[in-house]
């Protein structure tokens, strides 16, 4: 039996890990790939309650979370709804009080958005992370517990802290670019529960002789 990237329960013994992908169905500009999953002892189920912040249509910022990402408990994505209004004399959100609101302006806050937010494939996102609106995460980076991503992440690179630096690249240029070109999170299922050995191990060349 093939796995199956919209059963909700990828662990049946281990309900704290669930697949994005099906809980996301019907949210409006979020994309996520196969077998994405986040793991949480309490109520992973409600991680596009808890954990993706100020996300609004309207705004239309996108979220794209790429196959066979590793999201740990308590990280936390925000969106370009988390920023108040800078072009003003005030930053306080006016426009969110119902006693307040006047008529909302969509393009000034459009003109402050810092664009969609992009998790490639195959990512590590550690414990408590946060990851901040409008940046990229290459294919294969890690982003250690408790880091604050507010800069775009190189694939397979590692990254830490507050605000987040890279700590090093996980492979050689050479050996990146090989592996971004033979994109193994693409294949059809059958062909990567086929190869799953070849791909967990460090064996550049056999991976290569499998695409």
């Amino acid at each position: 039996m093939l796995p199956d990237p919209d059963l909700l329960y990828p662990m049946p013994d281990h309900p704290r890990v669930v697949h994005l992908r099906p809980l996301a169905k019907g949210l409006e500009n979020v994309s996520i790939g196969p077998f994405a999953y986040y793991d949480d002892p309490n109520g992973a189920e409600d991680f596009f309650l808890r954990n993706l912040l100020h996300h609004h249509a309207f705004l239309g910022d996108c979220l794209e979370i790429g196959a066979f990402t590793a999201i740990a408990t308590g990280a936390k994505i925000v969106m370009n709804g988390a920023n108040h209004d800078m072009l003003g004399f005030s930053t306080y959100p006016f426009d969110a009080m119902p006693a307040w609101r006047g008529e909302l302006d969509l393009e000034r806050y459009r003109s402050q958005s810092r664009g969609d937010t992009t998790i490639g494939p195959d990512v590590w996102i550690g414990a408590e992370a946060w990851i901040l609106p409008g940046v990229t995460i290459g294919a294969g980076a890690i982003i250690a517990a408790r880091a604050v991503v507010s800069q775009d992440v190189a694939p397979y690179t590692i990254v830490a802290g507050n605000p987040a630096r890279p700590v090093r690249q996980r492979f050689e240029a050479e050996t990146i670019a090989r592996l971004l070109e033979i994109a193994w999170w693409d294949w059809p299922v059958d062909k990567i529960q086929t190869n799953v050995d070849t791909i967990r191990k460090a064996d550049l060349a056999a991976l290569e002789r499998v695409k």
